[in-house]
C-alpha cells in the first residue's frame, strides 16, 4: 500500500504506483504521521506515473464518492484517478484538464477570459496615466529666481553637548554676497526645514528674497524700522537628504534635533560675541519656521516633543507639506506619528479656554500647490481638520494676489513670486520689540490674510473700519457730477475735462429692498493717499462745514471747487488699502500670469459702507489718457445665481444658462452639487457682441472654493477648465462642522455696457476626471493587488488540497475571474456605498450612548478616521470605483506573474547555457533518475545561516532587509524549481514549481510596501551614520518569512490539508483579501504583518508533516520524508 503523497519535489519517482484500498488503511503509517494533513481520502498518487508514459492520455474518467473514508475500496488502472471535487467550475475545469492537459499545463497559458480581462485593464490603466499627463493640466507661471553667491555659515560647535544627532545633521546660517556677509546674528531668527529628501540649500531663494527687501525696502523705510520691522536671519538645517517621509523614526529624530536647534539659536542672541543686535531690544525668544513639504510636518510635530521649549515657536509657514494624511502609509512609525501629531493639535484647539490651549499664540499658514504637485496630493496640505480659521488657514498658490499660477512640488521653494509674498507677508508681522518678535496672533493673522488671500473669501478682513478719514473732499455744485441712484458709472478714458473730477455715487440705505453691494472695476491702479496715479476712490461722509479743521484734522486735503463759494465738504477714507487685483483680462491675454497691470477691484456690502453716504470716484487726469472705470451698486437677487442641479444631472446632461442682457458687472454661479475633487469638468462661454461701443474688456472668470482657499483665475476666457480641491477620498471631517456647503463657486466679471447675453455650458470631462485618480489612489495600486493573489492562491490551495494538483497561477486566475473576484467586488462595492451613506450622515450628538449616558466629557464627537476605509470616498456616486480598481488590479496581478515567469525563464535559460547538460538525462529504461536540483546542504549550515540572519535583524539590520533577501532567494530557488520540473516533466515536480511560483508573487506583491524603511536605512548607511538603526527589529515580523523560503530551497513540497484545518487556510487567504481592500491603502504596513501571519501558517503546515520536535525541524531543513526515507542525491 502507499503512504499518502505529500508532493515532495524529490521524491522517489522509481516506485510503481499502487492504489490503496480505502477501507484497509496502512496503521503503520498512521501511527507515524498524525497531524492535520493526514488524509481525509486516500488517493492515488496524482500523475506522477502518467507523467513518465511514453504516450500521456487524458484522464478516462472522475469519480465522486460521497463518503470516501468508509466507502468500498476501488482499483483504478493507471490511467484513471479518483478525484474529489466540491466547486461547480472546479469540477468543470478538472473534467476538462484531460482535453486541454497540454494548453493549460504550461504556466504561460492564458484563458480567453483571462486575456479580456487583462486587455481591459491594460485600456483602463492607460487611459488613466495618459489623461493624468495631458488633460486636465495647469500651465505653469513660475519666474526662477536668481541670486548672488549665497555663504552657508556652519556651527560647528553646536556638537554633541547640544544635541544627540550633531554627527548626522548640521546647522547653517546663510548669508548674500553684496547684501550681507557677516556671521553675526542681527535680525529676526527664520529656521527654514527641508522635506523628504530636501536640501538645505532649497532656502538660498528666500533668504536672498528677504536679503534683497530688507536693502532696497525696509531700510529705507523709517516708519517700518520704528514699528519694529527688521532683517531676518535665515538658518537652515542639512538632514543629509533623509527621508523624513518613509520612516516616523525620521521624522521624530529630526523634530528633536530642530528643537535643539531652536535652543542653540536663540542662546546665539544672548552672546554679544555673536549678535550685533541693539542691546535695548529684548532677545528673541522665539523662532519662525518655514517648512517645505514634510518639512511642514515636522515643524507640527516640534511641538508635540518632550525637548519642545514653550513658547519658542509661534509663527509656521509650510509649503506643499501633507498635514492631514502621511503621503505613504507603509511605515506604521509614520502612521503613528501622524495619529499623534494631529491629535495634539486638534485636542489643543478644541479647549473651551486660551489658558488650557498650548497653542493658542501659533499661526499656521499652509500653502499648496494645487494641480501641478504630483508628488504629495495638495488635498493634503488641508487644515481644515487640525486648526481654526482664527489660527490658521490654506490657500493654493493660484490664490495668491500677483501670482495666480499653480506651482509643482520644488517650485514653491524658488518660484519668484511666492518668495516676494512669502517674504513680504512674515516682515510685515515682525516686531522685534516684543520678546517674540512678532505681532500678536490676530495681527498676524490679519496680516497673512492680506497678502495670501485674493481679499474676496468670507473670511477676509476688511480695512476700512480701522482707519479714520484721511481726506477732506471739497466740491463745486455745479461741476460735479452726482450719479442717480440705480445707475451704473462708466468712464471710457481719464482726463477729458481738463481738470480733475469726482463722481458720486449716492449708498443706498440699509433698509433698501434686496441686498446690496458695491463693485468697482478698472484697468488702473487706484491711488493711496497723496498718489499721482489717475484714479482714486473714497468713502465719503458730509462734514460740517467750519473753518480751520481741514489742516488739522485731516492728511489730505482735494480740493476740487475752483474756490468757489457753495462748496460741498466731505470727510472721507481712501479704499486703496482694501483694493483687489485681479489678472488683467484683454483680448491679447492668454494665462492669468502674464505679466500685464492687473485690474483693480473693490467690493464692500452695505454693511461696511454704514457709515458713509457716498462713494467718490475721482479723475485725478488733468490730460486725455486711456483706460476705463465701472462703478455700480448690485442687488444679489440679480448678482448671484443659486443652482439647484444634482451631482447626477450634472453629470449626465450637463448645466446651461445664460447670463442675461442687463446683467450686473459681477455675476456669480455657485453650483452646490460640485465639490468633487475626483471630477473635472469643461466650461464653454458665447460670444458677446457689443453694439456701437467697443468692449472695455473680455469675460474673467475666478473659480473658487471657501475652504480650503482655492481660487483660479481664467482671463479672456472662451474655454475653462474646471478642476478643485474640494472633497477628497480618505480626509478628515473639518474641526469645525460648516453650516452650508456651497461647493464651487464661478465668478464672472464681463462688461455690462455691451448689451448682449452670454451662454454658459458646463460639462463633465470624462477621460479628464480619470487623471484624477492618480493622486488620490496611489496606495490603491499597492493594496488592491493583493487582494487579487489573496483570492488566486486561496483557490490554488483549495483545488490542491481536494484533487492533489496544485495548479498554475493563470488557471486560478481563471477560474476566479469567474466566481470569487467577481462576487467579492460586488460585496466590496455594497460596503462602499454604505460608508459612504454613513460618511455624508450628519454625526450623532456626543452625549448618545446606552440609556443616554453622557460618554466623556472631554471626548471629540468628530470621527476623524470615518474615512479611512475601502476608497475613502464621501459620495454614493463613486460605488464603480470598487469594481475599476479590482479589474485594474487583476490586469496588474496578471502582469506581475508573467514578469515573474519572464525573469524566473531568463534565469533559469542563462544558468542552462552556463552549465553542461547533465549526464543523466536517458531514456533506456523509460524513465528518469532523480535530478540533483535541490541537494540540501547540512541542518547546521542552514541553523546557524537563519540564526545569523535573526541576531542581525535584531541588532543591527531592519526586517525589511531580511525580507529582500528572502525575496532574493526564493527567486532563485523559483528558477531551479523551473529547471527541475522542464527537466524531469514530472506533475510532482510541477506542482513544486506553480507553488514557489504563486508564493513568490505573493511575495513580490508586499515587496513596495518594505522597500521604503529599505531606502531609509541604506542612506543611513551611505552617510556614515552608525548608530543603531532604531526600528523595524521585530524578529517576528520576519521570521515566518524566513522559515517559509528555508523550506522551499529544500524542494519541500507542502502537504496536502484534507481535514478541518483546511477551512484555516481559506480563511486566512479570504481574510487578506478583504483587509487589503478595506485598509490597504490606509494601513498599508499592516499588510506585511497579515502575510507574514499567512507565512507561519503555511510553515505550520510543511512541519506538520514531520514530528514537531528539534528531529522534525531537522528533517525540513534537511529535506527528509517523514518517513525517514532520504532524498537521493548524486
Amino acid at each position: 500500500m502507499q503512504r499518502r503523497s505529500s508532493g515532495s519535489a524529490e521524491e522517489d519517482e522509481t516506485a510503481d504506483t499502487v492504489i490503496a484500498d480505502p477501507a484497509t488503511p496502512d496503521l503503520n503509517n498512521d501511527e507515524k504521521r498524525k497531524s492535520f494533513t493526514s488524509a481525509k481520502y486516500d488517493l492515488s498518487r496524482h500523475s506522477d506515473t502518467l507523467d513518465r508514459r511514453k504516450g500521456e492520455r487524458p484522464i478516462a474518467s472522475v469519480q465522486f464518492f460521497p463518503n470516501a473514508s468508509t466507502g468500498p475500496g476501488v482499483r483504478h488502472s493507471t490511467s484513471e484517478q479518483v478525484l474529489v471535487a466540491s466547486d461547480p467550475d472546479t469540477i468543470k475545469m478538472l473534467e476538462g484538464r484531460g482535453r486541454r492537459r497540454a494548453r493549460m499545463q504550461s504556466p504561460w497559458s492564458c484563458s480567453l477570459l483571462t486575456l479580456s480581462a487583462s486587455a481591459l485593464s491594460l485600456v483602463l490603466l492607460f487611459s488613466i496615466v495618459h489623461s493624468f499627463l495631458t488633460r486636465q493640466v495647469d500651465s505653469k507661471g513660475c519666474d526662477m529666481c536668481y541670486t548672488r553667491e549665497i555663504i552657508y555659515f556652519k556651527f560647528a560647535d553646536f556638537d554633541t553637548e547640544h544635541t544627540r544627532f550633531a554627527t548626522k545633521y548640521s546647522l547653517h546660517l546663510i548669508r548674500e554676497e553684496g547684501f550681507d556677509e557677516d556671521p553675526k546674528v542681527k535680525g529676526a531668527p527664520v529656521l527654514f526645514i527641508p522635506g523628504n529628501a530636501g536640501s538645505y540649500k532649497q532656502a538660498r531663494c528666500l533668504a536672498s528674497e528677504a536679503a534683497q527687501f530688507y536693502a532696497s525696502s525696509i531700510q529705507q523705510d523709517p516708519k517700518a524700522l520704528k514699528d519694529g520691522v527688521t532683517s531676518l536671519d535665515f538658518f537652515a538645517v542639512d538632514f543629509n537628504e533623509d527621508f523624513s517621509a518613509f520612516h516616523g523614526q525620521t521624522l521624530r529624530d529630526q523634530a528633536e534635533y530642530l528643537n535643539d536647534a531652536v535652543a542653540y539659536i536663540l542662546s546665539l542672541y544672548h552672546d554679544p560675541r555673536r549678535s550685533l543686535r541693539d542691546p535695548n531690544l529684548p532677545d528673541p525668544s522665539s523662532v519662525i519656521l518655514v517648512g517645505h513639504s514634510m518639512g511642514g510636518v515636522v515643524a507640527r510635530t516640534m511641538l508635540t516633543m518632550s525637548n519642545y521649549q514653550s513658547n519658542s515657536i509661534n509663527t509656521i509657514v509650510t509649503m506643499s507639506a501633507p498635514h492631514a494624511r502621511p503621503p505613504v502609509s507603509a511605515d506604521a512609525d509614520i502612521v503613528h506619528v501622524y495619529k499623534e501629531t494631529n491629535n495634539y493639535w486638534r485636542q489643543a484647539y478644541s479647549q473651551t479656554w486660551a489658558n488650557d490651549n498650548p497653542l493658542w499664540h501659533v499661526t499656521l499658514i499652509s500653502i499648496a500647490g494645487g494641480g501641478l504637485d504630483t508628488v504629495i496630493p495638495s488635498d493634503y496640505a488641508s487644515l481644515s481638520s487640525l486648526v481654526p480659521s482664527t489660527h490658521g488657514f490654506t490657500v493654493f498658490t493660484s490664490s495668491i494676489p500677483n501670482m495666480w499660477t499653480g506651482c509643482d512640488h520644488i517650485q514653491t521653494t524658488w518660484c519668484v513670486q511666492l518668495m516676494k509674498t512669502a517674504v513680504r507677508s512674515i516682515s510685515e508681522t515682525l516686531n522685534v520689540h516684543r520678546p517674540g518678535q512678532t505681532k500678536p496672533r490676530a495681527e498676524r493673522m490679519r496680516i497673512f490674510k492680506k497678502w495670501f488671500l485674493t481679499g474676496m473669501e468670507t473670511v477676509a478682513e476688511k480695512s476700512l473700519p480701522l482707519k479714520e478719514p484721511t481726506t477732506l473732499l471739497t466740491l463745486e455744485d455745479n461741476s460735479n457730477s452726482v450719479i442717480s441712484s440705480g445707475e451704473r458709472l462708466v468712464l471710457r478714458g481719464f482726463g477729458k475735462t481738463g481738470k480733475r473730477k469726482a463722481y458720486l455715487l449716492p449708498i443706498p440705505p440699509q433698509a433698501s429692498p434686496g441686498t446690496k453691494k458695491f463693485n468697482l472695476l478698472s484697468n488702473k491702479p487706484i491711488d493711496d493717499v497723496g498718489g499721482h496715479g489717475l484714479l482714486e476712490v473714497l468713502l465719503c461722509s458730509v462734514f460740517p462745514l467750519q473753518a480751520g479743521q481741514s489742516a488739522t484734522l485731516f492728511s489730505m486735503d482735494l480740493d476740487l471747487s475752483d474756490g468757489t463759494s457753495g462748496s460741498t465738504r466731505l470727510a472721507c477714507k481712501n479704499t486703496a488699502s482694501d483694493v483687489i487685483l485681479l489678472p488683467a483680462s484683454k483680448r491679447s491675454s492668454v494665462h492669468a500670469y502674464d505679466k500685464s497691470q492687473p485690474f483693480s477691484y473693490l467690493e464692500y456690502h452695505l454693511d461696511d459702507l454704514v457709515e458713509h453716504q457716498y462713494v467718490a470716484v475721482v479723475d485725478k487726469a488733468i490730460e486725455t489718457g486711456h483706460g476705463w472705470v465701472i462703478a455700480e451698486f448690485s442687488d444679489n437677487s440679480d448678482s448671484v445665481i443659486q443652482t439647484t442641479v444634482g451631482l447626477r444631472r450634472l453629470l449626465a446632461f450637463g448645466m446651461r444658462l445664460k447670463l442675461s442682457t442687463n446683467r450686473p458687472l459681477v455675476t456669480d454661479v455657485q453650483i452646490p452639487a460640485l465639490h468633487s475633487s475626483l471630477l473635472a469638468f469643461e466650461l464653454k462661454l458665447g460670444k458677446q457682441v457689443c453694439g456701437d461701443s467697443a468692449e472695455l474688456f473680455p469675460p474673467l472668470l475666478r473659480q473658487h472654493l471657501q475652504e480650503p482657499h482655492e481660487s483660479r483665475y481664467f482671463v479672456n476666457v472662451k474655454e475653462a477648465n474646471v478642476s478643485l480641491h474640494g472633497l477628497a477620498p480618505f480626509m478628515p471631517p473639518p474641526l469645525r462642522a460648516q453650516a452650508v456647503d456651497n461647493g464651487v463657486s464661478l465668478q464672472f466679471w464681463s462688461d455690462p455696457t455691451c448689451r448682449s447675453s452670454i451662454d454658459v455650458s458646463l460639462k463633465v470631462d470624462i477621460a479628464g476626471s480619470m487623471g484624477k485618480l492618480v493622486m488620490r489612489y496611489r496606495m490603491v495600486f499597492a493594496a488592491f493587488p493583493l487582494l487579487v493573489v489573496a483570492l488566486v492562491l486561496r483557490k490554488q490551495f483549495q483545488l490542491y488540497d481536494e484533487t492533489g494538483i496544485f495548479v498554475t497561477f493563470s488557471e486560478s486566475m481563471h477560474v476566479c475571474l469567474k466566481s470569487s473576484l467577481p462576487l467579492l467586488i460586488i460585496a466590496l462595492t455594497f460596503f462602499a456605498l454604505s460608508l459612504a451613506v454613513s460618511s455624508s450622515a450628519p454625526p450623532k450628538p456626543p452625549s448618545a450612548g446606552w440609556f443616554h449616558w453622557r460618554g466623556n466629557a472631554t471626548e471629540s464627537a468628530i470621527d476623524f478616521t470615518k474615512n479611512d476605509l475601502l476608497l475613502g470616498s464621501q459620495d454614493p456616486i463613486f460605488w464603480f470605483l470598487v469594481p475599476l480598481f479590482g479589474l485594474v488590479s487583476a490586469g496588474l496581478c496578471v502582469a506581475i506573474n508573467y514578469t515573474a515567469l519572464g525573469v524566473t525563464w531568463i534565469l533559469y535559460i542563462s544558468y542552462d547555457l552556463l552549465t553542461t547538460r547533465p549526464a543523466w538525462v536517458k531514456h533506456d529504461d523509460g524513465r528518469r533518475s532523480t535530478v540533483p536540483g535541490f541537494a540540501a546542504s547540512s541542518p547546521r549550515r542552514r541553523i546557524i545561516t537563519t540564526g545569523v540572519l535573526l541576531f542581525l535583524v535584531f541588532t543591527f539590520i531592519p526586517y525589511q532587509f531580511a525580507y529582500l533577501d528572502a525575496c532574493i532567494v526564493l527567486l532563485a530557488t523559483c528558477t531551479r524549481a523551473l529547471r527541475l520540473a522542464r527537466e524531469t516533466r514530472s506533475g510532482t515536480h510541477n506542482n513544486f514549481y506553480n507553488y514557489v511560483h504563486s508564493i513568490l508573487i505573493l511575495m513580490f506583491c508586499i515587496l513596495p510596501i518594505n522597500l521604503p524603511v529599505l531606502v531609509v536605512w541604506v542612506h543611513n548607511l551611505a552617510v556614515h551614520w552608525l548608530t543603531p538603526f532604531s526600528s523595524h527589529h521585530n524578529v517576528l515580523s520576519i521570521m515566518p518569512f524566513i522559515l517559509l523560503v528555508e523550506t522551499l530551497t529544500c524542494g519541500k513540497m507542502i502537504p496536502r490539508v484534507n481535514s478541518t484545518a483546511r477551512y484555516i487556510t481559506n480563511f486566512l487567504f479570504l481574510f487578506l483579501a478583504v483587509y487589503a481592500a478595506a485598509y490597504g491603502v490606509t494601513y498599508a504596513y499592516l499588510l506585511h504583518h497579515l502575510v507574514n501571519i499567512v507565512a507561519a501558517w503555511l510553515v505550520a503546515i510543511h512541519f506538520s508533516g514531520s514530528d514537531l520536535s528539534l528531529s522534525g525541524l531537522t528533517q525540513i531543513l534537511e529535506g527528509e520524508e517523514a518517513s525517514g526515507d532520504v532524498k537521493k542525491r548524486p
